[in-house]
C-alpha cells in the first residue's frame, strides 16, 4: 500500500494538513508514536481528573461569524463550524512586574489605555509599533530574520514597558533568548493583544477530537503507537518511512511535524545537513504545575484568567542556570472565562523557565525530590501576584522538561522548537515537508494553520 502523503505526527499541524488533504482526496496516513493524540497541546487523565498539557488558551480568539482573521480562515479550511470549537472569551488579564501592572482584555482599545495610564509619554509610541504591526506581512514565507527587539525599541524607549510587551509574547511563543524574529513577534502581538484569548469549555481534547472525527470522516487513517524511527530516501526524494516495530511505509511524499532537527535525526540519507545551524534544536522549556482546588478560584477573589509575571529588575527569558527559574512565569485560571456555566473544579497552572540539562537524566529519587522542592519554589511566586490557594488543593500534578521530551520527542523538551524556522517547510529532500513548530506559526490556531499552509503549498498540486 502507497500514500500521497505520510504525516509524523498526530498534533495539531499533522491532523490539520490530514484533513485539508483528505478533503481533496488524497490517500493520506498520519503517524503517532504514543497511545493518545495532541503532541505539545494533549490531554490526560490522573487520578480520576482531566488534564489539559498545552493549552492555557487559544489565542486569535474571534466572535462567532466573524468574516476575517486566523481563526475564521482555519474553520473555513477545515470545513468545520464555529460551534465545533466552542470558544469562550477571557475576563481578563495581566502583565504584572515591580511596581507596573498593564492589564488586557480582547479590547485592544483597552491596552492601549492601560499604557496611556501607566507609561503617558510612550503611548505614542506604542501606537508607532501597532502601525508597524500593521504593515508587515507576518505571513510571506519569504520574510528574513529581524531582531523584534530593534524595532520595538526603535518606538519605545522605556525599557520596562519594552520588556513588558515581550513577556506573555515570549512566554506563548518564542523559541529564541532575549529576543524575537520581528516576523513571529507579529503574529504573536496580533494573536494576544489583537484577538485576545479564549477556550472551550471542555479544553483542548474538544478540539482534538473534532479533527480526529473530520479526519476520518474524509477517510483519512490514523495509526497510533505507530513511531517513525527512519525516514528512506533515494535520489533526493523521500521513498518510505520504518516505524519502530520495522514496518516500512511508502508514500509519495512526507510531512513531519515533528520538527526540523528531529526530522533531520530520522532521515537515513548520510548527507543530511545535521551540522547545519538551520537545523539545531531549541534550549527554550518550561515547568508546569497543575493545581486542582476545592473551589472556584473567583470565589476566594481571584478573578484573573491569566497572569504574565516578573519580579525581576529586567525580565530574562533564557535557559536559566538553576533547574527552574521562578523570577517570572505564567498563572493561568481555566475556570476564568465566559462560560455559560462554571467547571466542576477549580484549576490553577504555573508555568516557569525551566532548564532541560538540569532535569533528562536525574535518578528518579532526585527527580521526584526536585519536583517537589520547585513546586513549593513556584507557588511562593506566584501568589505574590494573586490570593494565596494553598489552603483549597486537593491534587497538584507536574511536568518537566523531561516529561515534554517523553511525550512529544522534542530534543531538550524545548516547547517552541528550534530558534530558526524553515517558514516554507521544505527540506534537502524534494518530497519532505515540515510543519508545526519549526515551520513556525505557533499557538494553538497558528500551528493549525501552519499544517495547512504547507499542504496547499507544496502537497494539494502534486
Amino acid at each position: 500500500m502507497k500514500y500521497d502523503t505520510i504525516i509524523i505526527g498526530a498534533g495539531l499541524s499533522g491532523l490539520a494538513a490530514g484533513i485539508r488533504l483528505a478533503y481533496f482526496e488524497k490517500r493520506v496516513c498520519v503517524l503517532e508514536r504514543h497511545t493518545t493524540i495532541g503532541g505539545l497541546n494533549s490531554f490526560y487523565r490522573l487520578r480520576d481528573r482531566n488534564h489539559d498539557v498545552g493549552l492555557h488558551a487559544i489565542t486569535n480568539y474571534a466572535e462567532p461569524g466573524t468574516k476575517t482573521g486566523p481563526l475564521s480562515k482555519l474553520l473555513r479550511q477545515l470545513r468545520l463550524r464555529w460551534d465545533d470549537f466552542n470558544l469562550s472569551p477571557q475576563l481578563e488579564s495581566t502583565i504584572a512586574f515591580p511596581g507596573r501592572k498593564l492589564r488586557f482584555t480582547n479590547d485592544f482599545e483597552f491596552l492601549c489605555q492601560q499604557v496611556a495610564d501607566e507609561f503617558p509619554d510612550q503611548i505614542d509610541g506604542f501606537r508607532k509599533l501597532a502601525a508597524a504591526v500593521d504593515a508587515h506581512d507576518e505571513l510571506d514565507l519569504s520574510n528574513r530574520e529581524t531582531s523584534a527587539r530593534e524595532i520595538v525599541s526603535s518606538h519605545i524607549t522605556n525599557p520596562v514597558l519594552v520588556d513588558m510587551i515581550f513577556c506573555p509574547l515570549m512566554f506563548y511563543g518564542s523559541p529564541t533568548p532575549h529576543d524575537m524574529d520581528f516576523s513571529q513577534f507579529v503574529i504573536m502581538f496580533k494573536s494576544i493583544f489583537y484577538e485576545g484569548f479564549g477556550r472551550p469549555y471542555e479544553g483542548v481534547r474538544l478540539i482534538m477530537k473534532k479533527l480526529v472525527r473530520q479526519f476520518r470522516s474524509l477517510g483519512g487513517e490514523l495509526k497510533l503507537r505507530s513511531g517513525v524511527q527512519a525516514i528512506s530516501s533515494h535520489k533526493g526524494r523521500a521513498t518510505s518511512v520504518t516505524l519502530d516495530n520495522g514496518e516500512v511505509l511508502e508514500a509519495n511524499n512526507v510531512l513531519s511535524s515533528a520538527g526540523s532537527a528531529e526530522t533531520m535525526r530520522m532521515c537515513s540519507n548520510q548527507t543530511t545537513p545535521d551540522n547545519n545551524e538551520q537545523f539545531q534544536p531549541g534550549k527554550i522549556s518550561f515547568t508546569e504545575t497543575i493545581f486542582s482546588l476545592d473551589r472556584d478560584p473567583q470565589d476566594f477573589c481571584h478573578r484573573q484568567t491569566i497572569i504574565f509575571y516578573n519580579d525581576a529588575e529586567k525580565f530574562y527569558y533564557e535557559n536559566p542556570e538553576e533547574q527552574v527559574d521562578i523570577r517570572s512565569g505564567i498563572i493561568c485560571s481555566p475556570n476564568n472565562f465566559e462560560y455559560d456555566e462554571r467547571l466542576d473544579e477549580g484549576r490553577v497552572r504555573i508555568t516557569a523557565l525551566a532548564n532541560p540539562d538540569k532535569w533528562m537524566n536525574l535518578p528518579e529519587e532526585e527527580y521526584i525530590a526536585a519536583k517537589e522542592h520547585w513546586c513549593g519554589e513556584i507557588v511562593e511566586a506566584a501568589v505574590k501576584h494573586m490570593p494565596d490557594f494553598r489552603d483549597y488543593v486537593v491534587d497538584t500534578d507536574m511536568f518537566t522538561p523531561r516529561t515534554i521530551k517523553k511525550y512529544t520527542g522534542h530534543i531538550n523538551g524545548c516547547v517552541y522548537g528550534a530558534p530558526h524556522k524553515i517558514r516554507n517547510g521544505q527540506t534537502h529532500l524534494e518530497n519532505l515537508f515540515l510543519c508545526g513548530t519549526d515551520q513556525g506559526f505557533l499557538g494553538i490556531v497558528g500551528s493549525m494553520l501552519s499544517g495547512i499552509t504547507i499542504a496547499n503549498l507544496h502537497l494539494l498540486h502534486r
